[in-house]
């Protein structure tokens, strides 16, 4: 099964320059558990926010997230596959490389993301199809 099978196709994004407290809002509003950090200047300079970012970088550390800036806790650059990455690749390259997610890229446009979780849910409908799940 390729990437662009099970990514999320709609992805959240938050400005660089708001607070973590923005991201905390927009990430428990919308009950996702990353965001996009688009910064300025290039179009293709971006990263991500998790909220595991959010709970062990700031409030964690007694930080009010009111005080803190996206950019200085999101992790940059973030990684990107081809849509033609297969299901094994994915998860393959996400754990040699410490992430939960990937983002699935066209060029310097973003079209997709891929967490664990989207992994775990393709491979219920391979082994539902009858596929073979390694």
């Amino acid at each position: 099964m390729k990437i662009d099978e099970f990514m999320t196709t709609r992805i959240a994004s938050i400005g660089a320059d708001l607070s973590a407290y923005d991201a905390i809002e927009k990430m428990v509003d919308r009950r996702i558990r990353s965001l996009l950090v688009k910064f300025t200047g290039k179009d293709s300079d971006h990263g991500v926010i998790t909220a595991r970012d959010i709970v062990f970088k700031v409030l964690a550390k007694g930080i009010n997230p009111t005080d803190i800036k996206v950019a200085s806790i999101a992790a940059r650059p973030i990684v990107c596959v081809d849509r033609e990455v297969t299901l094994a690749e994915a998860a393959t390259l996400m754990e040699k490389s410490h992430i939960a997610r990937v983002f699935v890229c066209e060029g310097e446009r973003i079209i997709g993301v891929a967490s664990l979780l989207d992994i775990m849910a393709a491979s219920l409908i391979m082994r539902a199809r009858g596929e073979n799940v390694s």
